[in-house]
C-alpha cells in the first residue's frame, strides 16, 4: 500500500472515511513510484464507486470488505490487474494497492478482467504503516526504485 502523501500520517478510519464516495481503478500493468505519481502507459481494466461508507463495519485485521455502488462491474478492458489506485469523491488520489492472489492488497474474484464481463473486489487490506519506497531517477533516464523494508526488492522503470 503506498500512500500519498496527504495521507501519510493517516489512521485507518480516516483512509476509510476518505474513501467514502470515492473510486477504485483498477489498472493493468505495475503501480508507479508512489501514488504521488501520474499513471502513465497503463489502461484503465474497471471502475468501482464507493458507497458511503465505502466498508463493511466491524473487519478486523485490517483486511475490510469493501462496500460498493455496485458489488461487481463490467471491466472496460481486458488485461490482468497490476494494481489499484483508491480515489476521494472529489478526485483527490489517496492510495495505491497492489492486487494479486497471494500478497496482494486488492482481492479479487477473477484473475483477468476481459471487457464487458464482471469484475469483483472481494477485499481490501489497509496495513500501517504503508510500504516505504525510495526512488531516484538516473542519467539514463530511468527511475530506480528500492522497497526500504525489503532492499532486494527493486525495480528500474524507463520514462
Amino acid at each position: 500500500m503506498r500512500l500519498t502523501e496527504a495521507f501519510t500520517s493517516a489512521t485507518i478510519d480516516e483512509i476509510k472515511a476518505a474513501l467514502d464516495g470515492g473510486k477504485l481503478v483498477l489498472y493493468s500493468t505495475g503501480r508507479p513510484p508512489s501514488a504521488d505519481h501520474a499513471i502513465t502507459r497503463s489502461t484503465p481494466l474497471a471502475n468501482f464507486t464507493f458507497a458511503a461508507p465505502a466498508f463493511a463495519a466491524g473487519d478486523a485485521d485490517g483486511v475490510l470488505t469493501p462496500l460498493f455502488a455496485e458489488a461487481s462491474v463490467k471491466a472496460t478492458s481486458t488485461g490482468t490487474p497490476g494494481f489499484a489506485r483508491a480515489f476521494k469523491a472529489d478526485g483527490a488520489v489517496v492510495v495505491d494497492f497492489s492486487i494479486g492472489a497471494g500478497a496482494g492488497e486488492v482481492k479479487l474474484t477473477e484473475v483477468s478482467a476481459t471487457a464487458a464481463y464482471p469484475v469483483k473486489v472481494v477485499s481490501i487490506k489497509i496495513a500501517l504503516p504503508p510500504e516505504k519506497v525510495e526512488w531516484a531517477k538516473t542519467e539514463a533516464g530511468h527511475v530506480y526504485v528500492t522497497n526500504a523494508d525489503n532492499p532486494y526488492r527493486k525495480l528500474s522503470v524507463h520514462g
